[in-house]
Parts: C-alpha cells; structure tokens; sequence
C-alpha cells in the first residue's frame, strides 16, 4: 500500500475544474500586478488548517502564475518582505512553492513579490495528491486521495457538490524526465498515452507531459518511471 506525506506549511485552498482539474481555486488579488498581500495567502492556509476532514494524502502548495506563458523562467524566486522579516520562496518546474506561516509577516501586513520582474502574475493555492518515493501507486489509494480533495472542494465550493472524482492527472517536467506509465492490472500491464496539457485547468502553460488516467473497478496499480511534478484529482 502506498504511504502519502501530509504537508502542513504551506498554502493550501486548491482547486481546478472539468475534466482538466481539481477543486475550487482562491487566488490572491495582485495590486498593480507588482506585490500581493501575504495576509491574503495566509488566511488561504488558515482555511485548509482548520478543515477538520480527512487530508493526510493530500499535499498543499502555493502557484505563481504569469498571466504571460512562459515568463516565470528558472531562478524566479517570491520575496516575502515586512518591517522586520524577510525571506524567499523557492518554486518547482510548476511554480510552485511552501509559504512558511510567519505571525510576524502577517502583523506587519507584509508583502509578497517576484525577485525579478516578470509581468502581471497571480497567486494561486493549489491542492494536489502526494507523490511517493518509489513511484508506485495503487489505484484504491489514488481514489481515496482523490475523495478527500473532492471532500474539501465541497467543502469551499458549494458548486463542487454535485461533482465526483473520475481519475487523477500525472503531470511530468517538460525535459529530462522519463514520462512512462504504465498499469498494472491481474490480466497484464500497459503503458498509458502521454498528451501535452495544463497541469491545473486555466494555466496559460499547456505544454507539460501529461498522463490522465481514469479510475475503474478492477484493481490495479500506477507505476511512473520517474516521479511526477503533481498528480492532481479530476472531477466531473
């Protein structure tokens, strides 16, 4: 059985839509699409914190978004800065990255900002299911991390009530990654067909390696050949 890590610092009010994605997202206003406010992103994180449903396969992380495809690049960090406090974000190939809870950032309304200019960009939190270190995932685990993230969305969202968990989405880096996956089922094993998509419904980038697989009743088993960037839920 597979064992899911529950990351607790860090942003965390996800979500996407349809076929391509996963629950209802908050996004962090920008003023002048220059800063965000770190008080905004915080309260996000409050909100999965205090959620007192099942979200131990579930992991939480916070998206800088260009509205520009292609604009965030490598080496693009998010500057946490207040009166006395100040540090840095680092992102994964996704944009993604921890937000630490800092009571003395929140106090002094601190503000959170690219290290470099990158145009107008949004922040999002984003809710995905975590990865394992031997790349092995059975499909009843993959279906129960799909329903607590399902399970919060309808927590948020009232119009994700009506919708249910139909699979989980890999999303793979665009270069130097083995994009393999294959299924392991009692009558034998296959690869799955790999697509370029968006890894969370609405994102400009939509050139990732993606694999899309859909829950049956038959048990199975996912195993990548190198680790995905995030599996994220889909709902219908």
């Amino acid at each position: 059985m597979m064992r899911f890590a529950h990351v607790t610092t860090c942003a965390c009010f996800l979500a996407t839509a349809s076929l391509a994605a996963a629950q209802a997202h908050a996004q962090v206003q920008v003023p002048g699409a220059e800063w965000a406010s770190y008080r905004d992103a915080y309260r996000a994180v409050v909100v999965f914190e205090k959620y007192g449903g099942a979200k131990t396969l579930l992991q939480n992380q916070l998206q800088l978004l260009p509205r520009e495809k292609g604009v965030l690049g490598e080496g693009v960090q998010l500057i946490l800065k207040g009166k006395t406090v100040q540090t840095s974000l680092a992102f994964d190939a996704l944009g993604r990255g921890v937000l630490p809870l800092i009571k003395t950032a929140y106090d002094e309304n601190a503000v959170l900002a690219p290290n470099r200019p990158i145009g107008p960009f949004a922040l999002r939190a984003r809710v995905g299911i975590a990865t394992q270190a031997d790349n092995t995932y059975e499909a009843a685990d993959l279906r129960a991390a799909c329903q607590q993230a399902l399970d919060f969305a309808r927590h948020t969202d009232a119009g994700a009530r009506s919708r249910q968990c139909v699979g989980v989405r890999l999303v793979f880096p665009k270069k130097g990654s083995d994009t393999t996956v294959r299924l392991r089922r009692l009558d034998g094993e296959a690869a799955l067909p790999v697509a370029q998509g968006a890894a969370f419904a609405g994102d400009a980038d939509a050139d990732f390696p993606v694999v899309n697989y859909r829950f049956g009743s038959e048990r199975a088993q996912l195993v990548t050949y190198s680790a995905p960037l995030a599996i994220v839920p889909l709902f219908e």
